[in-house]
Parts: structure tokens; C-alpha cells; sequence
């Protein structure tokens, strides 16, 4: 096995991670953001990611690069909530909000973050396994 194909197939689920880590911040940075340079509220962001397999690695055990494959707009609907006096209101007096909910966005938080460490773990142990390779090679 190739530890350097090991070691990128790691680094892509981390940076995956990362991203949606970011992205799940920004949701929950906008969760209150009314108005966006459309003219409607904030709508919540959702990563799209892909698994793509290692071209050069011929084993029974496939290794696969996590990829974005993209970034959309959850389409649910906005939040209607009733406040005649605010000055978002429309003529029934809803003000629309943002289609973000914490609790969604604090779970897939708690879900990226253990894969992000579990990608940490896994960067370790292989590194721990390429030193004592190169230990043993040494002797």
C-alpha cells in the first residue's frame, strides 16, 4: 500500500470536513440576517459532497478522495413568523426568516467535527506506521 495515497485520501476528508465546518458557521452566523442582497432572507447553505476512487490503486480495498461537489440552497420554506410591527412585515404582518435551524445545524456540527477527528486519528496512526517502517528499514 502507498502511504502517500493513504495520506491524500485523508487530507481530502479533512478538507471536506473543514469546509463544511465553515459553511455550517456561516448558517448559523446568518440564522437572524433578514434581508440578503436579493431582497429575502438568508437562505441556508448545504455541501453536496462525492467520493471519487484513487485512479492508481489496485487492491481489493479501494481508497476514495472526498470531494465538494457542490454548494446549494436548501429550499424549504422560510420561517413565517407574526410581527405586525416590524418593519419587515408583509401587509398580513409575517416577517419572513431564515430557513436555518440550530438544532439541524448544531448535530451536522457535531457529526463533522468527530469525522474531522476521526480523519486526525487515522493521519497519526499512519504516520506513526511510515516512521517505524522507515525505522525498521534503517536497521
Amino acid at each position: 500500500m502507498n502511504y502517500m495515497d493513504l495520506l491524500k485520501v485523508i487530507n481530502s476528508g479533512m478538507y471536506a470536513q473543514r469546509k463544511r465546518i465553515d459553511l455550517i458557521a456561516t448558517n448559523l452566523a446568518n440564522m437572524e440576517t433578514l434581508k440578503t442582497e436579493k431582497g429575502m432572507p438568508y437562505r441556508r447553505k448545504m455541501m453536496i459532497m462525492k467520493s471519487e476512487p484513487m485512479d492508481d490503486f489496485d487492491s481489493i480495498l479501494s481508497l476514495e478522495m472526498v470531494k465538494i461537489d457542490e454548494i446549494v440552497e436548501d429550499k424549504t420554506p422560510f420561517k413565517r413568523v407574526y410581527q405586525p410591527s416590524h418593519p419587515y412585515a408583509d401587509k398580513d404582518g409575517y416577517v419572513l426568516k431564515p430557513n436555518v435551524d440550530p438544532i439541524v445545524e448544531i448535530t451536522n456540527l457535531m457529526i463533522s467535527r468527530t469525522a474531522y477527528e476521526a480523519n486526525v486519528t487515522a493521519f497519526k496512526i499512519t504516520k506513526e506506521m511510515i516512521l517505524k517502517a522507515l525505522e525498521m528499514g534503517s536497521k
